[in-house]
């Protein structure tokens, strides 16, 4: 007869799948991807390091789990933020670019692995996927704002990808130096840079002549 997994069994899997994705988490948040050693894992899990092979077969299937999750956690926060109601599609996206850039310098360390660090193909991967996912996002509010008039007629994808690029390639600088400044200058600067790259000379956040 085939061996059939009991509810408490999977039950208990689940549990210890969630305690090493925990731990995981916490390391490449203190440390980077580099710190994700599968004996540290193990250890900081509670579990003996040949039972974490029996979730993860390497560390480069687990690192890229760790990014996955982080990831989405990130762009469900912008997605939150271009969902607002009670505002236009270029607030909304200068609030959904100002919250990526506050949230990236509260947590240095993590915004770093995930969006510069040297990592393995696999979670190379996952950020180009994920790239792609933030500029779908921003394209619809870019497409929104061209329907609304607020910006001249233009690619949205083109420009949301290059919106995508010009923050994470801003943010750089900042994470390496664990500057953390999430309420001002630095998230001030890249959101304005961005928002106004939409329609130069033209227009504010609030639909003004600059």
């Amino acid at each position: 007869m085939a061996y059939r997994e009991t509810a408490k069994v999977r039950d208990r899997k689940a549990l210890t799948e969630q305690r090493i994705l925990q731990a995981s988490h916490e390391l490449v948040a203190e440390a980077g991807f580099a710190a994700l050693q599968m004996n540290q894992v193990a250890q900081r899990a509670g579990i003996a390091t040949g039972s974490l092979y029996r979730y993860f077969a390497n560390k480069e299937t687990l690192a890229a789990e760790v990014f996955r999750q982080a990831t989405e956690t990130e762009v469900d926060h912008v997605r939150r933020c271009l969902q607002q109601a009670d505002s236009c599609a270029l607030s909304r996206l200068e609030y959904a670019l100002q919250t990526f850039a506050e949230r990236a310098l509260k947590a240095p360390k993590l915004a770093w692995a995930l969006i510069a660090e040297p990592v393995d193909p696999a979670v190379d991967q996952q950020r180009l996927h994920y790239r792609l996912q933030y500029a779908n996002l921003f394209a619809s509010a870019v497409q929104q704002a061209i329907d609304d008039q607020l910006i001249p007629e233009q690619d949205p994808m083109l420009s949301s990808t290059a919106m995508v690029g010009a923050i994470a390639e801003a943010l750089i600088g900042p994470l390496a130096q664990q500057a953390q400044d999430p309420t001002h200058a630095i998230t001030h600067t890249i959101t304005q840079f961005c928002v106004r790259g939409l329609a130069p000379f033209r227009y504010s956040v609030t639909g003004a002549s600059l």
